[in-house]
């Protein structure tokens, strides 16, 4: 994908007023401290890197790329900023963003899958092509997009918790999310690195399902035993309607039910044949 520059390393004053935010931007968290830094760095030295920034309509322009300056100029109290103006497509443009954010390597994991997810989904793209725009294998990306399915919650607590995409590719494996948020949190408080977070997941899952069979079987046999007491209570009642004086019991415990069925020998007679 070639990107060109209107007018080649042409410099341009733009009010910041007119400049606004890319839609695919990736980036949500920006440190304050760091943007301070910025913001004074820039008011007594200047800005060294201009922004990157395309034309949109006859008074605006949005930005491909500079986000954390643009904030940082306008927090040192500077109306303009110094732009290269490139022209692109929006899908040029998106991708051009999400690339220079990357290449920073100061994303966290649910920025970039959330960048990526957003750059299909306003760029009509499919995640082939966006893994051709980025540079990335189809099954890599494919993985990264999955990690949007935790939910805002888990995704906070892995960030502050300093866990990686590993872990949470792991926890994925977790479909019910009652339990995956027990076990998020037992693998932050015991500061569990990734081959331990697997092995504990495998072995979670493993005693899960096997749980989930014995209740399962459970179900099952006290279901046949439900079927057997009707099988009992059908019969008798069979025989007290043909005349026969017969009668159940059943007493139960923690071992064993126990069911008693007396038949007499002798035939009740009905009121019809006396």
């Amino acid at each position: 994908m070639l990107l060109s520059i209107r007018k080649p390393r042409k410099i341009t004053e733009i009010p910041l007023v007119r400049i606004r935010p890319c839609r695919t931007q990736a980036r949500k968290i920006y440190d304050l401290d760091e943007l301070k830094e910025l913001a004074v760095s820039i008011k007594n030295n200047g800005i060294i890197q201009p922004l990157v920034v395309r034309k949109i309509s006859s008074e605006e322009y949005e930005l491909i790329a500079g986000e954390r300056r643009l904030r940082a100029l306008a927090m040192c109290g500077k109306n303009k900023a110094p732009c290269i103006i490139m022209t692109c497509t929006d899908r040029e443009a998106g991708v051009y963003s999400l690339a220079e954010n990357m290449q920073r390597s100061d994303l966290n994991v649910f920025e970039e899958a959330q960048g990526i997810n957003s750059l299909i989904s306003t760029c009509q793209l499919t995640q082939t092509e966006a893994a051709n725009y980025l540079g990335k294998k189809q099954r890599s990306l494919d993985g990264m997009l999955n990690i949007l399915l935790l939910s805002k919650e888990e995704r906070d607590l892995i960030i502050n918790s300093r866990l990686t995409e590993a872990h949470a590719k792991a926890l994925l494996k977790i479909t019910d999310k009652t339990e995956r948020r027990i076990v998020l949190s037992e693998i932050i408080e015991k500061h569990m690195n990734v081959s331990q977070t697997e092995y504990y997941i495998s072995s979670y899952l493993s005693k899960t399902n096997y749980e989930k069979r014995q209740h399962q079987r459970r179900k099952a046999i006290i279901k046949d035993i439900r079927l057997f007491e009707n099988t009992i209570n059908k019969a008798v009642s069979t025989m007290q309607l043909c005349g026969i004086d017969a009668v159940s019991d059943h007493t139960e415990n923690e071992n064993f039910i126990e069911y008693t069925v007396r038949i007499s020998r002798h035939i009740v007679p009905h009121e019809a044949d006396i």
